[in-house]
């Protein structure tokens, strides 16, 4: 994979862990103590990131950095999604099946 395909890759998955959270960039920026440029510039895959910065975004969001470089979850983000899956009612989770069963 060219590193212009994975630096997108990376942009769209912070991006949507970022809206997840509800967070605007100017708040993301915030807090990393970072330009909104950056973070601008990351979630459209034109600048990679530093380790440090890597570092902050992971914190920030919740999520591994695996999961930004890989969009691999980590067991924990994996179990947290369970426990919200278990909660809901059954329908929702038939839904939410049939959704996942559509994507195989």
């Amino acid at each position: 994979m060219g590193d212009g395909k994975l630096l997108k890759e990376m942009g769209i998955r912070i991006g949507e862990r970022r809206r997840e959270l509800r967070f605007t960039q100017e708040l993301l920026a915030e807090k990393m103590d970072v330009s909104v440029q950056m973070i601008s510039n990351l979630e459209l895959g034109k600048k990679a990131i530093r380790p440090e910065n890597l570092i902050k975004l992971c914190d920030v969001l919740g999520v591994s950095a695996d999961y930004i470089l890989r969009g691999n979850r980590s067991d924990g983000e994996l179990h947290s999604f369970m426990e919200a899956f278990s909660a809901l009612s059954y329908e929702k989770q038939r839904l939410l099946e049939s959704i996942v069963d559509t994507w195989k």
